[in-house]
């Protein structure tokens, strides 16, 4: 039976340096099978001019209008989150190749690149389907990319004093946050920014979103877990009149009296999975649980 080869789109961290060894394995797997490779631009030239590998690459990325059987993003979760607003609505499965500490996202190590790549050419792998935010600011999409894999904050600008949010669900008034902000997260995000706040681990493909305070004025505030087919509504008001609203860490400034609709996106980010993977084990790792650091 002849092999099928498949199409590769190459992103990568093009500020992680002395990585060539690991980016070689990679290019020499989708080579030994003749498989097609595409790369986004400003990753190639940075292989080619700061690497010096020799990139045989059949296109080069400017844009978004691709297709490809899988995205492969070499670097750490950010650049996980990076390749998942590239590949968007194309319900191309992505896999995360860590080039440094173990990530959620990104949780194939260099050493199992070779492995990992010829398991896709056997269909030996898992698909995970991750929900995803969409963001809309008065009714209208945000000007730079309105979906976020990990989460949405609502945050104060530097300077100012905290911010009051108005959260409405569903039409229903849940409260008003007096805080320095409130961070909307997906079960993947929930290891990422929401945790560093106090919000609750959740396990990928429980279908609930999480609300998580940003220093809160009140004790009484805690996180609450939603169902993520709620439609959430904030309105808010700052004494410096304009406040961030923050995408997957891209953030953009709006002026108070802006309405802000959260709902869970109409597409889902298919995220790569050895068939051998275990996320309690990977959360473990991480969080260093059963550790001894006395």
């Amino acid at each position: 039976m002849t092999q099928r080869k498949l199409r590769f789109a190459l992103f990568g961290n093009i500020y992680q340096v002395r990585k060539s060894a690991s980016i070689q394995k990679v290019l020499s797997t989708i080579a030994r099978y003749g498989g097609e490779l595409y790369v986004d631009m400003e990753y190639y030239y940075f292989l080619k001019d700061n690497q010096h590998l020799d990139i045989n690459a059949t296109k080069v990325l400017s844009d978004d209008d691709f297709t490809a059987d899988f995205a492969i993003s070499m670097g750490g979760d950010g650049t996980f989150l990076k390749t998942a607003s590239r590949v968007g609505k194309k319900n191309i499965p992505i896999l995360g190749v860590n080039m440094g500490r173990l990530g959620f996202l990104a949780d194939i190590s260099p050493d199992d690149i070779e492995h990992t790549m010829d398991a896709l050419h056997r269909d030996d792998y898992a698909i995970e389907s991750r929900a995803v935010i969409e963001v809309e600011i008065d009714g209208q999409p945000m000007a730079d990319g309105n979906y976020a894999l990990n989460d949405v904050a609502i945050l104060k600008r530097d300077t100012a004093s905290m911010i009051s949010i108005s959260a409405h669900i569903n039409g229903q008034l849940l409260t008003t946050y007096q805080a320095d902000g409130l961070v909307i997260s997906t079960p993947t995000g929930s290891t990422a920014y929401s945790l560093s706040n106090g919000g609750p681990i959740i396990v990928p493909g429980t279908k609930v979103f999480s609300m998580t305070a940003v220093a809160p004025h009140s004790l009484n505030i805690r996180p609450i877990v939603i169902p993520d087919s709620s439609v959430i509504e904030l309105d808010v008001e700052s004494r410096s009149h304009s406040f961030l609203v923050a995408i997957d860490g891209r953030s953009e400034k709006y002026k108070e009296g802006t309405k802000i609709t959260l709902r869970r996106a109409p597409y889902y980010i298919k995220v790569v999975k050895r068939s051998d993977h275990r996320y309690f084990n990977t959360l473990r790792e991480k969080m260093m649980w059963g550790a001894d650091v006395r």
